[in-house]
């Protein structure tokens, strides 16, 4: 008799006719552990977006919405054990937003605009900007407000900016910026420099790595436009942009909006009226914080790409696997991008991390910090010692990378906080 079960992907629920079928899927849908998993029927789903469906959306499974309307939080998506615990947890769950326009007001009057290396200790900072318009018909994005806060929500750096290009647009209506506020600003030169060192704060950029050093960790959401705009040059393993965190996304390529996430994922509304740079680092940082404290089982090796797992499925074991048992084919198989793991660079020097240091969700980040070994054979002169790339090496035991002007080569590996 044909068994239903056996052909059933442990993970998104999904069956198949025939058993190689199944095991094509495991091969090509990297799932995992560290997937968002529905707390009732533990059915795996690809981001935050598709699990928030599952439970309370249009078309919702009917015994999961039944039991989450009863028992579970709709902003962190937990279920608790009594209607009674779950309003004590959605009571400290569900943030608040009213004293941040109070705090950014006083931080918009030029009393944090002095950024320099090693004024405050925190290691990991958020970033918000707010642009007006330039070019003939005002589209052009020119900063003209940047805001820095670390993680504990205590302002760092808050000024206006005086772009480099004229000004066509302030648009008023959303920024509250008027042509006297930039008049005497900081000069976007200026402002480059100090956030640029404050960052790096001391440490050289071609020496940064994903785990240890003196380089912060920058924090923000649409991060990529906004160093764009300030024209400041940062590593990416120090980068944790919500508008790229896979599980926060609306589908693998489409971000939702930092309004969105705060008001579904937070319990608050921002972005209403006249915008503060301030809250939106707030929104950022508390995202950010709230992402990281997911529990998730701590794996060696949580990458598809590691060594330890390319042959999980490779089509040699073809066999194998379709002896497996769909748990046992969940059990081997690997992520992809974003994986989470036991680092705790971020968690050093923070307060909240006393209790995650065994796992937790990492925004996800560029490179792993490693840099590539050079496979090419070096010079046998002692004296000057080159691989065939134009690398000078100092000492045989020394790991290569191409550096051409101070560049590293991106590295191909995503990895955790």
């Amino acid at each position: 008799m044909f068994d239903v079960n056996r052909n059933k992907c442990a993970a998104c629920f999904r069956q198949f006719n025939r058993l190689e079928h199944l095991v094509e899927h495991m091969r090509i849908s990297y799932h995992s552990v560290h997937e968002p998993t529905c707390p009732i029927c533990r059915k795996h789903c690809r981001s935050f977006e598709s699990l928030r469906e599952h439970l309370i959306g249009p078309l919702p499974k009917q015994e999961c919405r039944d039991i989450f309307a009863y028992r579970g939080c709709k902003f962190c998506l937990k279920v608790f054990d009594s209607p009674n615990s779950r309003r004590i947890h959605q009571e400290r769950c569900q943030l608040s937003g009213l004293t941040s326009g109070i705090i950014g007001r006083f931080s918009s009057m030029g009393l944090r605009d002095n950024l320099t290396i090693g004024s405050r200790g925190a290691q990991v900072v958020a970033l918000a900007c707010k642009m007006v318009g330039g070019g003939s018909d005002g589209s052009l994005d020119l900063c003209a407000r940047v805001c820095i806060i670390d993680d504990h929500e205590n302002i760092i750096f808050h000024s206006y900016v005086k772009p480099p290009f004229p000004v066509t647009n302030y648009r008023y209506e959303t920024t509250g910026i008027r042509a006297e506020y930039l008049r005497d600003a900081i000069p976007m030169r200026q402002v480059q420099r100090k956030i640029q060192d404050f960052l790096c704060n001391g440490e050289p950029m071609w020496t940064i790595r994903a785990r240890g050093g003196k380089a912060r960790i920058l924090v923000g959401h649409g991060l990529d436009h906004d160093l764009e705009c300030l024209q400041v040059e940062y590593r990416p393993e120090k980068i944790r942009d919500t508008a790229k965190y896979p599980p926060l996304m609306k589908t693998s390529k489409l971000s939702n909006s930092l309004k969105y996430l705060t008001q579904t994922y937070l319990g608050y509304d921002i972005q209403t009226g006249i915008q503060d740079p301030y809250d939106d680092c707030v929104a950022t940082m508390r995202l950010y914080k709230r992402m990281r404290s997911q529990a998730h089982r701590v794996e060696d090796y949580p990458l598809a790409s590691d060594p330890q797992n390319r042959n999980n499925f490779a089509s040699w074991r073809q066999s194998e696997l379709e002896r497996m048992s769909p748990e046992q084919m969940l059990e081997i198989s690997r992520k992809e991008q974003g994986v989470t793991g036991n680092t705790n660079d971020d968690h050093d020097n923070n307060d909240d991390s006393n209790n995650n240091n065994n796992s937790s969700v990492a925004i996800q980040r560029g490179g792993s910090g490693r840099r590539p070994r050079c496979r090419a054979p070096r010079s046998k002169n002692k004296r000057n010692r080159h691989c065939h790339c134009g690398v000078f090496v100092l000492r045989k035991t020394d790991i290569i990378t191409n550096v051409t002007l101070g560049k590293l080569a991106a590295p191909q590996r995503v990895v955790s906080l």
